[in-house]
C-alpha cells in the first residue's frame, strides 16, 4: 500500500474514534455523522491544539449542523448548470469537472455537503461523456478538476483524466481544486509530480483557512508541486471563529507566500444547509481586506468574493472608500492611511460623456456597496 493511502486509512472516521483521540462523547455527533460524513487525517489531528480551536471547528462534527433546516442543499445551483453528469458549465469559457466525491477531510462548512463522502469516482463512460461535451464546445478553454478532491484519485486515474482532456484541441488550461497538500501532504509524491509535469499548463488552487495548517510537511508538499512547475493559488473561506480576524488572516496570507502559494480568493461562506453557523457578516470580510491592503504585500491580498446564491457566479467586493469620486476631471482616491489623492484624467477625454453612465465603484449615494462584476471561476 502506498504510504499516503496508509496514512489516509489511519484517519478518524467514526464517532468512537473521536472519543479516543479528542475526548468527544460519540453520542453528541452520531446523528451528524450519518448524513454528513467525517474524516480527519493524522496531519490535521496533530494541528488541533484545544477543543473548539480553529482547526477543531473545521473538522469535528457539531450538533448545530442538524439545526439548519431551511437553507438549500445546493445554493449555487450547480445541478442546474450541469449539462452532463459531473460537469458544471456556468461561465462562458470554463467548466468544472467533479471527478470524485471523496475528500481527505470533510470540512463542516463544505458547499457540496450534499455530495461529499459518497463512494465512487468518475467512471470511464462518464469521463467519455464529459470529454465529448467539452469537445463539442470550442468556447471552453479552461477545465477545473474538483469534487470531492481530485488528488485522492490514484495516479493512473489522474493520468487517464489528464490524457483525455489533452486530446481536446481548444482546451488550454487544466486546474485542480484541492485540499490534499494541506491535509494529506504524503499524497504529493514524486510520481504524482512527474505525471502532472507531462500535461502542462496545469494550475492548482489549494484550500487553506488558518496559518496553523501550514506545517513544515505541508510547506514541503507545496514546494514539491511548485518545483514541478505548477503555479499554486490559495482559496480561503471566511469562517466565524476560525479566521474572521485581520491578524489571523494576515498571518495566513504571509505564510502562504512563504510556501510559494499565491492568495487568490477569500470567499464569503455559502448558504449551504448545515453550514450557516460559520457565516460572518459581509462587513467582516470587507474590514479584513481593508486591514490587509497597504499593511502587507499586495501579493498577500486575495479577492474577496461572494459566490452569488442562485448560480450568479463569483462577485468581488472592495471596501467602499478607495474610490471616492470619478468624473471627467479625474478620480478622487483614498489610500490605506485614509489620505486623499486626486488622479487627473487624460486631456482631452474623448469618452467623458459616457462616464456618468458607468456604475460608480465605492460608496453609493445611499451608502451601499457597488459590485465590480463577476470574477473568473
Amino acid at each position: 500500500m502506498d504510504d499516503w493511502k496508509r496514512v489516509l486509512a489511519e484517519s478518524i472516521t467514526k464517532p468512537k474514534d473521536l472519543a479516543k483521540h479528542l475526548g468527544v462523547d460519540p453520542k453528541e455527533v452520531e446523528e451528524v455523522v450519518g448524513p454528513y460524513p467525517m474524516r480527519i487525517t493524522p496531519t490535521v489531528l496533530f494541528t488541533i491544539k484545544a477543543k473548539g480551536d480553529a482547526i477543531w471547528k473545521q473538522v469535528v462534527p457539531d450538533a448545530v449542523e442538524m439545526e439548519d433546516f431551511d437553507a438549500p442543499d445546493d445554493p449555487l445551483e450547480e445541478d442546474t448548470d450541469s449539462p452532463v453528469p459531473h460537469l458544471v458549465h456556468r461561465y462562458p469559457d470554463r467548466a468544472l469537472l467533479m471527478v470524485t466525491n471523496q475528500c481527505p477531510i470533510y470540512c463542516r462548512f463544505c458547499t457540496r455537503k450534499r455530495l461529499v463522502g459518497k463512494p465512487g469516482f468518475l467512471k470511464k463512460g462518464e469521463l467519455d461523456q464529459a470529454i465529448a461535451y467539452l469537445r463539442e464546445h470550442p468556447e471552453v478553454r479552461d477545465v477545473i478538476l474538483s469534487g470531492g478532491d481530485p488528488l485522492l484519485l490514484p495516479d493512473y486515474l489522474i493520468e487517464r483524466i489528464l490524457k483525455a482532456l489533452r486530446t481536446i484541441p481548444h482546451l488550454e488550461l487544466i486546474r485542480f481544486g484541492t485540499r490534499v497538500p494541506g491535509t494529506l501532504p504524503q499524497r504529493i509524491t514524486p510520481e504524482l509530480c512527474e505525471i502532472v509535469k507531462q500535461y502542462h499548463p496545469i494550475y492548482m488552487n489549494l484550500h487553506f483557512n488558518h496559518p496553523d495548517e501550514l506545517t513544515p510537511d505541508v510547506k514541503a508538499a507545496c514546494g514539491r508541486l511548485a518545483d514541478a512547475g505548477v503555479p499554486l493559488g490559495a482559496q480561503t473561506v471566511l469562517l466565524k471563529g476560525v479566521n474572521d480576524d485581520p491578524d489571523i488572516m494576515k498571518r495566513l496570507m504571509q505564510q502562504l507566500l512563504l510556501a510559494r502559494v499565491k492568495p487568490y480568493y477569500l470567499y464569503q461562506a455559502d448558504l449551504t444547509k448545515g453550514t450557516n453557523h460559520f457565516r460572518t457578516t459581509v462587513e467582516t470580510g470587507l474590514h479584513i481586506i481593508q486591514a490587509l491592503q497597504g499593511h502587507t504585500s499586495g501579493m498577500a491580498v486575495p479577492h474577496f468574493v461572494i459566490d452569488a446564491p442562485g448560480g450568479g457566479g463569483k462577485i468581488p467586493l472592495l471596501p467602499p472608500d478607495y474610490l471616492l469620486n470619478l468624473d471627467e476631471n479625474g478620480a478622487v482616491l483614498k489610500n490605506y492611511e485614509n489620505k486623499t489623492y486626486h488622479y487627473p484624467q487624460p486631456n482631452p477625454q474623448p469618452d467623458a460623456g459616457r462616464l456618468r453612465e458607468l456604475p460608480m465603484v465605492g460608496t453609493s449615494a445611499a451608502g451601499g456597496l457597488c459590485s465590480l462584476g463577476a470574477m473568473d471561476e
